[in-house]
Parts: C-alpha cells; sequence; structure tokens
C-alpha cells in the first residue's frame, strides 16, 4: 500500500513564527513601560480534551510572547476563545460569550477578542461572525492554529481583522512550538489529529482534517519531557487513536506505540481516547494487559445497541462485535474500568433500536456512561435524515438509560468496599471528612482522607464507603 506520510510543517515555517512571538515580545515589553504591567490574555475552551491541549499551546505561546493569564474578561488585553462544533450547545455558549464581550469592545477598543478551534473551521462560520460579531477580530482556524503569533501581530500591527480558516484539508503538524499546561498530575498528549471515520453524525472530519499521526520519536520525547516535569497521569489523545501510524511510512500502529512509550523511565500511567471499535484489536488489548504503565481502562465508544442504526451511523461494526471486543478485554484485564459513549435520539431510532442499547448496557455492566441526545450538525449526513421522534419521546429514553446505568453502577461500586486501591491524588473536595480527590488506575473518582501536601501523591488506600459517584478512602499505614 502507498502510504503518504503527514504534511509536516517545515522548521523555516516554525522558524517564522517563533520570530513573530519575539516581535510581540518585543511589543509586551514597551506596553509594560508604558502601562506598569505586563499585558493579560484571558482563554476559554470549549469541548474535548483535544481542544484543552490546543488552548494550552496557545497558552503557552502566550506566555512566549510577553502575556500573563488572567481569570477575568473585564481586564483582559487579549481574549482567546477555542472553540466546539460536536454539539449544538457548545456553538450556542460560545456564541453566547462572545455576544456578551460586545460592551467590553466599546468600552476598551483597543482590546483583542479571537475566536479559534472547530467551529470557525465550518463554511458559513466566518461569514456570521463577519456580519454579526465586530467585535471579534481574530478568527482561524483549526489547520491554522500554529499560525497564531503570525497572525496576532498582524493584528497588533494594525490590521483592522485577520480572519484565516484555510488549510490542507488534511491538516499539518507542527512541532516544537511552545505550551503551558496546567498545573497538577494530569497532562495531555496529542499523538494524532484529524478523523477519517465520517460517521454520519459528526462534523469533526470536516472542521479536523483527515487523520495525520505524529512521529514516534517526537510522541517519546515530548511524554520524557512530561515526565521529567512530574506529571504522573498522562492521557494520550486522538479522534481514533487506534488508527495511528496508518499514514506513517514506519510500519507502526498505537499497540506499537504503547510499547514504546511503556519503556520510558518514571513512575507514571498512561491513559488514551477515544478508541473505535472497528479498529480495536485482540493485539491492543494484549499490550494493554502486558504494559505496567499502561492503566487498565478503555473508553470504547459504542453509540447504539442496534445494528440498524449503527449502519446508518456509518460506524462499521456490530452490537455483536462490540460484545465480543469487550468480552476479550475482561478475560486479559479482569479488573479493566470501562466507559462508553452513547447517542440517544439518532434519526429513525425505534423503540425497538433503544431496548438494544438498553440491552447492551445491562449486558455490559459499564462503569461510567457519557449519554448525549442526538445534536443535528449541518454538513453531515444525518442532518438530512427523516427524524419522526418527538423531543419528548427522546428526553423519555434519555432519562431510562441513566435510570439503567445507575442500576449497573451502584453493584459496582458497592463491591469495592474494603478493598485496598492505588490512587493519585489530584485536587481537594468539599467534604471535610474527606478534602482530597483522587482517581484510581481505573478513572474511578475517590474523595481520601489527608492533607493538601499529598497532592500529586500516588496512595494506597482502602475504600470505607461507596456511593453511586464516588469511593470515600483512607490511607493504608504501610508502617504496620
Amino acid at each position: 500500500m502507498n502510504v503518504q506520510a503527514p504534511t509536516a510543517v517545515s522548521q523555516e515555517q516554525i522558524d517564522q513564527q517563533l520570530a513573530y512571538i519575539d516581535r510581540i515580545a518585543a511589543l509586551s515589553r514597551d506596553f509594560e513601560q508604558q502601562h506598569g504591567r505586563r499585558p493579560r490574555a484571558y482563554t476559554q475552551t470549549f469541548g474535548c480534551q483535544q481542544n484543552e491541549a490546543d488552548t494550552e499551546r496557545i497558552v503557552g505561546m502566550l506566555h512566549e510572547m510577553g502575556y500573563v493569564s488572567t481569570n477575568q474578561t473585564s481586564d483582559a488585553d487579549v481574549l482567546i476563545y477555542n472553540t466546539c462544533a460536536v454539539r449544538e450547545h457548545a456553538e450556542s455558549r460560545a456564541l453566547g460569550n462572545i455576544g456578551a464581550l460586545s460592551h467590553l469592545k466599546k468600552e476598551r477598543p483597543e482590546v483583542i477578542i479571537g475566536l479559534c478551534g472547530c467551529m470557525v473551521q465550518q463554511d458559513h462560520i466566518p461569514e456570521k461572525i463577519r456580519r454579526s460579531y465586530p467585535q471579534v477580530e481574530l478568527l482561524f482556524g483549526t489547520h491554522a492554529l500554529w499560525r497564531f503569533p503570525e497572525f496576532l501581530y498582524r493584528k497588533l500591527s494594525g490590521e483592522k481583522r485577520v480572519f484565516d480558516t484555510s488549510g490542507d484539508a488534511r491538516g499539518e503538524i507542527a512541532e516544537g512550538l511552545p505550551v503551558l499546561r496546567e498545573k497538577g498530575p494530569r497532562a495531555w498528549l496529542s499523538i494524532m489529529y484529524g478523523c477519517n471515520n465520517f460517521c454520519t453524525y459528526c462534523i469533526v472530519p470536516y472542521v479536523r482534517g483527515r487523520e495525520r499521526s505524529r512521529r514516534p520519536e517526537e510522541i517519546e520525547k515530548e511524554l520524557r519531557e512530561l515526565v521529567a516535569l512530574g506529571y504522573k497521569d498522562i492521557t494520550l489523545l486522538g479522534q481514533n487513536v487506534n488508527s495511528y501510524g496508518k499514514d506513517l511510512e514506519d510500519a507502526v500502529d498505537f499497540s506499537d506505540l504503547l510499547c514504546r512509550l511503556n519503556q520510558v523511565p518514571g513512575d507514571f500511567l498512561l491513559r488514551f481516547m477515544t478508541s473505535h471499535p472497528k479498529d480495536a484489536s485482540h493485539k491492543l488489548f494484549d499490550t494493554m494487559a502486558a504494559c505496567d504503565k499502561v492503566a487498565k481502562q478503555l473508553h470504547l465508544p459504542f453509540q447504539s445497541g442496534s445494528d440498524i442504526v449503527l449502519k446508518r451511523m456509518n460506524r462499521g461494526y456490530t452490537a455483536q462485535h462490540y460484545r465480543e471486543l469487550i468480552a476479550y478485554a475482561r478475560q486479559k484485564m479482569p479488573d479493566i474500568t470501562l466507559s462508553s459513549d452513547i447517542i440517544v435520539g439518532f434519526p429513525g431510532e425505534t423503540e425497538e433500536d433503544f431496548a438494544k442499547t438498553l440491552d447492551l448496557v445491562q449486558q455490559v455492566g459499564f462503569d461510567m456512561l457519557f449519554t448525549f441526545l442526538y445534536s443535528k450538525r449541518s454538513g453531515t449526513p444525518a442532518a438530512t435524515y427523516e427524524d419522526p421522534t418527538s423531543k419528548e419521546e427522546k428526553q423519555d429514553r434519555f432519562a431510562r438509560l441513566l435510570q439503567a446505568q445507575d442500576a449497573c453502577v451502584l453493584p459496582r461500586q458497592q463491591a469495592y468496599q474494603d478493598r485496598v486501591l492505588r490512587v493519585l491524588v489530584d485536587g481537594t473536595s468539599k467534604d471535610p471528612q474527606y478534602p482530597l480527590t483522587a482517581r484510581t488506575e481505573g478513572g474511578l473518582l475517590v474523595c481520601c482522607a489527608g492533607p493538601e501536601s499529598k497532592i500529586g501523591e500516588f496512595l494506597e488506600v482502602k475504600i470505607e464507603k461507596t456511593t453511586l459517584r464516588c469511593l470515600f478512602a483512607r490511607e493504608v499505614d504501610n508502617r504496620m
């Protein structure tokens, strides 16, 4: 098979962006001398973990340009909104937030308001922003994110509005630009971008472009840097990680990548999302079982238990194939934690179709479910499908699905009573008796007793109490 390597942004192009960063940093020093403070930047992210990772790169570039982060829109000099197009609600929220900034732009005309991300990569959005949101003066899509320093410099240099949603539909991979990650023990690590699946309900392939994989040596380099910085729970990101490597010239797949990353020294866990059932394999589950640093957690979206609906969704597998995958994964990893995504109310879904989804949920016994009502996305095939089911019927099915899931989760949670588990403490809770939050290897929420000095540490804890959503624990005293 003739494999076309992913398009890489050249070092010369990266150097050009780094030069723009230096120019803006000089402008920021002038700003500080004039105003007695450094310029401030506000960022807000909508949507998935990949968007969060993209925002970390935007923040990293802003930091190198001399900006400091602020949590207040009112005192920011630059505001960047990283948008999502997967569901209508996220798109509406982003536009609502932008609309509310019109008064800020009137009070402080020098403020720069920017939009980026998946939403603006849709064909109809740039013109809508031009016409209805004059306060937005900076707009760039997912394919052009790496050119953010250039766009901001052009705006700072007097260009009225800088709009750019150009770029190869396959997208490009840019290495070597700054990133500033959230503090804490967890980090995102993108291994690939884009999607080739074209599920009929999904806008992602149209706004993220075709699949392109980062080189394994670049991923390993970044992982080593994350481990050296103290990150202990690292999630590998991709729209479909199971497709990793198909576009690379070297013969390497996702299982091979996991084996390579598992050999990096350090005390850390590797997770990944999202997996696609049509590309999940026994090799992947064998690899997960064999790699001590790969968390025994699997997020494998099945979306519907009806083969008729799955075919209309263009998912490429059957409900029975999904069951067989789960059975093999559990055979290799009996304690694996399972989660999935489900869409309720896909156009044409009947009560019989929905009943098959309920059956699959009850048969598999998921630890977590992420459930969504179908959201129509213009430009996707499903947007043209007939949809005779009423909103009330869909809401009723959604409620019944949640009820069925809760009935499955409760005994699974209760089974952890008195067990000793290894957890990573990652934050604080509002419970005075159990003031710390943590996650198990399988990603389950645990509230723990102990001081804040434990944040960022792996602990052995004993489960003292269980509820539907949380386990409660106390550290085991290993001195006894």
